[in-house]
């Protein structure tokens, strides 16, 4: 069987023209023309023998070989650029900090923890996993070189300015997952005929806890905090319970639990995701580990699905 041998640089358009949903997009980050994309997408199905992209609509999905690719794609990549920046970063020392909404601590933490510490072993990260207004506090305050957070119009933080917003993700009415399935328990017991809907929410002041009772009473819709927790470990628990719904994007949510298409329901605001910036220029070892976490974000799929700018 003949060998192939792939072309990183192609490979890199692939997966960026798959994650962004255009290879027009693509073509713009990675600094190539439309012709040069097409070429390499012409080279990289001549090599396989077969389709990797179909057309659907105005667009390109993959097909089922390049479904197949995609994964391994994505693992050559990040074994190259992991080496590429283990050697760049050989004697980078010190410790830098940083500062994770709650969402995200337990899936994103630990893949930028690991990465980080194989690139980069002498140095040593200072982690805060926290609530939205908490990170920002600590930003404003110098206490944080970088912090992945949601975005609050409503708080003009220095920081804002300079950190363009990475995703845009819909928030979402949050239940156990066997609620309101085909011979599962209610979801509450929530008939919606004049009963307050019965909330799990985080402690005030929470964006999404706002949001979420905004939507309720310009509905007219009657509520009650049946539980309220300081920590979001704390609301999933008390939802998988079933002591109400909450509101939270897809993002990290637990098996447990699932996102509701419950008639009667508000539909909900998007909310954006930004990774903060202590300074515009980061310190080489800030610098790195600001690379690390944008490369978990892309590929988390619900986040990669929502990108605005990631890069």
């Amino acid at each position: 069987m003949r060998r192939i041998t792939f072309d990183l640089a192609v490979l890199r358009t692939f997966v960026t023209g798959v994650d962004l949903g255009s290879f027009a997009q693509a073509a713009d980050r990675l600094g190539r023309s439309t012709s040069a994309v097409s070429a390499q997408l012409k080279k990289l199905e001549e090599q396989l023998g077969m389709p990797v992209l179909r057309k659907q609509g105005r667009g390109m999905v993959t097909t089922s070989a390049g479904e197949s690719l995609l994964g391994y794609a994505r693992r050559l990549l990040e074994l190259n650029d992991e080496a590429a920046t283990a050697v760049r970063g050989a004697e980078l020392a010190g410790s830098v900090r940083l500062g994770m909404q709650e969402d995200f601590g337990e899936h994103i933490l630990t893949e930028v923890l690991g990465r980080f510490a194989r690139v980069h072993p002498r140095l040593r990260i200072e982690a805060c996993v926290a609530r939205n207004a908490d990170l920002m506090a600590q930003m404003a305050a110098g206490r944080l070189e970088l912090a992945l957070a949601w975005s609050d119009p409503a708080q003009a933080w220095p920081a804002l300015g300079r950190t363009p917003e990475l995703a845009r993700l819909p928030m979402r009415w949050i239940a156990a997952a066997g609620a309101g399935a085909a011979g599962g328990a209610e979801w509450p017991a929530w008939s919606g005929r004049g009963e307050p809907l019965p909330l799990v929410m985080m402690d005030a002041p929470c964006m999404m806890r706002s949001a979420a009772l905004h939507a309720l009473d310009r509905a007219g819709i009657a509520w009650r905090i049946a539980f309220s927790s300081p920590s979001l470990g704390g609301v999933w628990a008390a939802v998988a319970a079933g002591l109400g719904v909450t509101v939270r994007t897809q993002v990290g949510l637990p098996p447990a639990l699932r996102a509701l298409e419950q008639p009667g329901l508000p539909p909900l605001p998007v909310i954006g995701l930004r990774l903060h910036r202590g300074a515009d220029e980061l310190g080489a070892p800030a610098q790195r580990l600001h690379d690390i976490v944008l490369q978990a974000i892309a590929a988390q799929p619900a986040l990669a699905r929502a990108a605005v700018t990631i890069g």
